[in-house]
């Protein structure tokens, strides 16, 4: 089943079965794919599952940074919702590296690309994503990538 298809599903489900923040938060994740369709001019042909995915991460990056803000503005009633929704929309991604496997994965093509110095530090980022995809934070990416190259 698509991903698409997957979600619709899942926020009918919700929605039927009284779940009105799980189905509430799968619909707003279904408007930001309509939204990204619409963008990109793929409304009939709609988006294939890795695109479906890098707009979810983008979502969930969103809730992280506003439950970050809240939580920083001593504002913990605001940043719960948005690290559960958070919690829902992550469901739906591959996953995810963690920072040890990560940085295994960059030392590694550092070696394989022979390079070093920061210039290279974008080649090095862009390689990964191509080759990781939606299984990487790209935050934790860069950090690992910087501090690699700085050694």
């Amino acid at each position: 089943m698509a991903l698409k298809e997957q979600i619709a599903d899942e926020m009918k489900a919700a929605l039927l079965g009284g779940d009105r923040f799980v189905g509430e938060t799968l619909r707003n994740l279904k408007a930001a794919i309509l939204n990204e369709e619409v963008a990109q001019n793929k409304r009939e042909s709609g988006l294939g599952d890795d695109e479906i995915e890098r707009v979810i991460a983008r979502e969930v990056k969103k809730r992280h940074e506003s439950a970050k803000l809240y939580r920083d503005n001593n504002r913990p009633e605001l940043a719960e919702p948005e690290e559960k929704e958070a919690q829902i929309l992550q469901v739906y991604l591959p996953q995810q590296l963690n920072e040890d496997e990560t940085r295994v994965r960059v030392t590694q093509k550092i070696a394989e690309m022979n390079v070093s110095g920061m210039v290279a530090m974008g080649q090095v980022i862009g390689s990964l994503k191509a080759e990781l995809g939606n299984t990487v934070d790209g935050a934790l990416l860069a950090r690992i990538v910087k501090e690699e190259l700085a050694k």
